[in-house]
C-alpha cells in the first residue's frame, strides 16, 4: 500500500496517473444521474448537480479538500486518508465491507434530512464504482500496467510513458439515454451485495476495452480511443445509476418489491479472487478445465447443454455450474437478507451414467446437506436454512471408480428471502 507521503507527492504532481478515470468521473456521474426518476432528483436539489461536479472526486482529493476528507474515510481504517480499496479491487470480502459502510452511511444521512452528508457519502461510491470498471484498473497487481507492456510492448511513441492516464482520460460525453435504473435490493445489506456482482460485470467489461485502447493508443487513433473507453464509461454509468437510485429509494424508504429468490450461477466464487480461476483452482476430473456457467466440456473440448435426469423425464437447464471433484466453490452471502438455499444436483444423464458423486454444501464450515448420486439416478432437489451463513460453499468429490464419468451439475442455484 502506498505511504500517506507518497500519495500526496503523485497527487499533487500526476494525478492522471494515480487515479482511475480523471475528468471523464463528471462525465460518467453526470449521465447516471440524468437516468433518476424526477422525485429522486427533487429530492437531491442542489446536491444533484454537486454530486456530478464535485463530489464524485472526493476520494481523490483527499489531501487537497481536507473538509470533505471524512466522507472516504471509514472508522475500521483509523488514520488512513487514502483508501486504495476505493480506487483499487482486491477480495469481494473487502470491498463489500466498503460497499456497506458508504452506502449504510448515504442512506441514513437521506433518512435524517442531512442531504449534503448523503450526496457526499454517494459522490464517494460513484467514485469506487467508476475506478473499478476503468480500463486503467482491470489488470490485478499493476495499475500502472508495467507487467501488461512486457506482453504487449508500446510503440516507439508510447513506450516511455506510463500507461495509467493515457488509458482512461479524455473529453467525452456520456449518454445513457433510455436505461432506467434498477432497483439493487430492498435493504443496504441486500443492496451493497448486489451491487458487488453489478460491479463485477464493469470490471470484466472494462477488460475488454483496455487492450483495443492501448492498441489505438500506439496507432495514434484518437476516434478508436475513445470509442473504447466509451464502451467502459457507459456500463460504469449504468452501474452508478442502479447504486445511485438504490441509495435514494432506500433513503426515502420508497422501495418497490422485488422478486424473493436470486440464482447465484453467474456469480464469481471466492476461488476466483480477480474475477479469473487461478491454475490452482483448475481440476482434472471429469475433464481439465474450470467450472462453467450454463453447460459443460463434454471430453474438456466440446461444450454441451447442461441436462439432468428427473423422474420420469430428462430436462436442459441454462441456469446451473458443471465443475469438477475436490474444488470448492464458496460465495459470499449478505447478513439477514435470505433464508434458504435451493439446488438440483445429480449428473448428467449420457455423459455422467457410470458416474458416482458426493454433493456437500456447506455454510461457514459445517455440513448443511450432503447426498452421494449415481449416474443413473434422478436429480434431487436439495433445500438449507441459511439464516446467518456469510459463506456457502458447495463442494464435489468422486464416489466411484470412473472418476471420467463425474459430470456433476449444481442446476439452479438460488437463495430464496
Amino acid at each position: 500500500m502506498k505511504s500517506p507521503l507518497l500519495a500526496l507527492l503523485l497527487a499533487v504532481c500526476c494525478p492522471s496517473l494515480l487515479f482511475g478515470w480523471g475528468q471523464p468521473h463528471h462525465a460518467i456521474t453526470r449521465a447516471a444521474l440524468e437516468t433518476l426518476p424526477g422525485w429522486q432528483k427533487e429530492l437531491l436539489g442542489t446536491e444533484l448537480k454537486a454530486l456530478g461536479d464535485a463530489h464524485c472526486m472526493i476520494p481523490d482529493n483527499v489531501y487537497s479538500d481536507k473538509a470533505n476528507a471524512k466522507y472516504a474515510a471509514m472508522d475500521s481504517r483509523p488514520g488512513e486518508v487514502y483508501l486504495q480499496l476505493l480506487h483499487l479491487p482486491t477480495v469481494q470480502t473487502e470491498y463489500l465491507e466498503v460497499m456497506s459502510y458508504f452506502m449504510e452511511r448515504a442512506v441514513t444521512a437521506l433518512r435524517e434530512g442531512r442531504t449534503g452528508d448523503a450526496a457526499r457519502f454517494m459522490g464517494t461510491m460513484c467514485h469506487q464504482i467508476e475506478d473499478y470498471g476503468s480500463p486503467s484498473h482491470t489488470m490485478p497487481g499493476d495499475n500502472q500496467f508495467t507487467l501488461l507492456q512486457q506482453f504487449l510492448p508500446p510503440s516507439d511513441g508510447m513506450k516511455d510513458k506510463l500507461m495509467h492516464g493515457p488509458i482512461e482520460n479524455g473529453d467525452f460525453t456520456v449518454s445513457l439515454a433510455g436505461y432506467q435504473p434498477r432497483l439493487l435490493g430492498t435493504s443496504v445489506n441486500e443492496a451493497a451485495w448486489r451491487l458487488m456482482h453489478r460491479v463485477h460485470e464493469g470490471i470484466l467489461n472494462a477488460r475488454s476495452t483496455t487492450i483495443p485502447i492501448i492498441q489505438a493508443l500506439s496507432a495514434d487513433d484518437v476516434e478508436a480511443v475513445t470509442k473504447h473507453q466509451m464502451r467502459a464509461a457507459v456500463v460504469d454509468a449504468q452501474i452508478v445509476a442502479d447504486a445511485m437510485h438504490t441509495i435514494l429509494c432506500l433513503g426515502a424508504q420508497k422501495v418497490p418489491e422485488m422478486p424473493a429468490s436470486v440464482a447465484i450461477d453467474s456469480f464469481w466464487p471466492l476461488e476466483a479472487e480477480k474475477l479469473h480461476y487461478p491454475q490452482s483452482q483448475f481440476f482434472s476430473s471429469p475433464y481439465w478445465g474450470h467450472p462453467r456457467v450454463g453447460s459443460m466440456l463434454a471430453g474438456g473440448t466440446e461444450a454441451v447443454p447442461l441436462k439432468l435426469k428427473l423422474d420420469s423425464s430428462e430436462k436442459e437447464f441454462t441456469s446451473g455450474i458443471s465443475a469438477g471433484m475436490g474444488k470448492p466453490l464458496t460465495f459470499v452471502l449478505p447478513k439477514g437478507v435470505f433464508r434458504r438455499f435451493t439446488v438440483l444436483a445429480g449428473l448428467h444423464p449420457e455423459l455422467g451414467a457410470k458416474g458416482r458423486v458426493e454433493f456437500t454444501i456447506n455454510g461457514d464450515g459445517q455440513v448443511l446437506k450432503t447426498i452421494t448420486l449415481n449416474g443413473s439416478d434422478a436429480a434431487q432437489r436439495l433445500e438449507c436454512e441459511v439464516i446467518g451463513v456469510s459463506k456457502l460453499q458447495l463442494t464435489l468429490a468422486g464416489r466411484g471408480l470412473d472418476s471420467k464419468s463425474n459430470y456433476a451439475i449444481w442446476a439452479e442455484p438460488e437463495l430464496v428471502k
